[in-house]
């Protein structure tokens, strides 16, 4: 078995240059309705930016939490890749937690762990 996200998005090529820098992630070629997202090591799950017709509507129901060691840093590299923060740097019971979306309004956590690390 292999574990596979599916993202639904309007533009999922113009997406997939946010994700794939966000990720470290390789990027794949356009190939509607996806785009292809994979880790170069081969250890992460696949990411696939699935082009839908309709616009998001309301808060996703499953998203990306991004396990970091410095949140000052990922802050900032994902805010100067288009990311927008929603809420935080917050305390969440030991663990540093930023909500933030995507350039589409998709929303994913940074999260540093109790002690700093990822």
């Amino acid at each position: 078995m292999e574990l596979v996200f599916v993202l639904d998005c309007l533009h999922p090529d113009a997406l997939a240059e946010f994700w794939a820098a966000a990720l470290g992630y390789e990027r794949g070629r356009y190939d509607p309705p996806y785009v292809r997202l994979t880790d170069p090591d081969g250890k992460r799950p696949t990411l696939l930016l699935q082009r839908v017709p309709e616009h998001k509507a309301a808060k996703n129901r499953m998203h990306p939490d991004l396990r970091i060691t410095d949140m000052d840093a990922e802050l900032a590299r994902v805010t100067a890749l288009g990311a927008r923060v929603v809420r935080g740097p917050f305390d969440d019971e030991g663990w540093l937690t930023t909500v933030l979306t995507d350039p589409k309004d998709n929303e994913f956590c940074l999260i540093r762990a109790p002690g700093g690390g990822a």
